[in-house]
């Protein structure tokens, strides 16, 4: 096997007398899509925020890079590294154009003062014609922009710091079918790149659709590694919800399909 751009070993992460992680494994490989499962507290969140230097993980884990230890404690140290995170907020500026929310934070300039705003707009068509997007107007606010392309201009942003590593947070939650399609058309161009992705969803219908192994957290545990090629899909269901009698698993011994509510647990 090659080494992974990223890996974890054992990390753990305890608030107060609540043990959020315990010693869970991760491993993310150049243009692969990690899809990261489990119910609602069975750690996501906590893991994403440890990668994301969010959160400092316990000390006795550890955290690899292309092989090597790093320490990441803050944001700073994983966006060093390689590391881009977009949460489901996107944390846009509605006011700001796509342009603008690009940039923001990053503006060029031609020198102290002065924003380079051609510059900026090569910029943005570049990035985003190299990621086959098409926005005919880059100066529209973002407030009126779709639920897909906000969540594509997120990506987008993220990827101007040139990462290895991009972690979605539910990218198409509440989004439509056709924008779900640009959002999940866009990952497998992240992944075409080389980049790695961990991808958190509870719609196994996406999941299936774009993501090449399946890590299911559980109580804050590893829950299984699944090929998603390989694995039924009662299979990660029953390890999301600990369980072989559910909803899923009775309907596949009737020989039934699992339905739309089911198949996005």
């Amino acid at each position: 096997m090659s080494t992974p751009v990223l890996e974890l070993s054992g990390i753990s992460k305890t608030f107060g007398a609540v043990r959020a992680l315990d010693e869970v494994d991760l491993r993310v490989e150049e243009g692969e899509v990690v899809a990261l499962l489990g119910d609602n507290g069975a750690g996501k969140s906590t893991l994403v925020k440890v990668i994301s230097g969010a959160h400092a993980a316990d000390n006795g884990g550890v955290i690899a890079w292309d092989g090597k230890p790093v320490d990441i404690t803050n944001p700073a140290d994983a966006q060093r590294l390689g590391i881009a995170t977009i949460y489901q907020d996107l944390a846009l500026c509605d006011n700001l154009d796509i342009v603008g929310n690009l940039f923001l934070g990053n503006e060029k300039l031609h020198f102290p003062g002065t924003l380079d705003e051609v510059e900026m707009e090569r910029r943005a068509w570049e990035l985003l014609s190299s990621l086959s997007v098409d926005i005919p107007d880059l100066r529209v606010p973002v407030a009126s922009l779709s639920g897909g392309q906000r969540q594509i201009i997120a990506i987008a942003r993220s990827l101007l710091g040139r990462p290895r590593v991009v972690m979605l947070d539910e990218p198409t939650a509440a989004l439509g079918v056709a924008q779900t399609a640009q959002v999940l058309d866009l990952i497998e161009k992240l992944r075409d790149q080389g980049l790695g992705i961990v991808l958190i969803s509870h719609n196994m219908a996406d999941v299936r659709a774009v993501a090449d192994r399946a890590v299911v957290l559980r109580l804050g545990r590893n829950g299984g590694n699944f090929s998603i090629a390989e694995t039924a899909y009662e299979e990660i269901v029953a390890a999301i919800t600990g369980a072989a009698d559910n909803p899923v698993t009775r309907r596949s011994e009737r020989g039934q399909k699992p339905s739309r509510t089911e198949e996005k647990q």
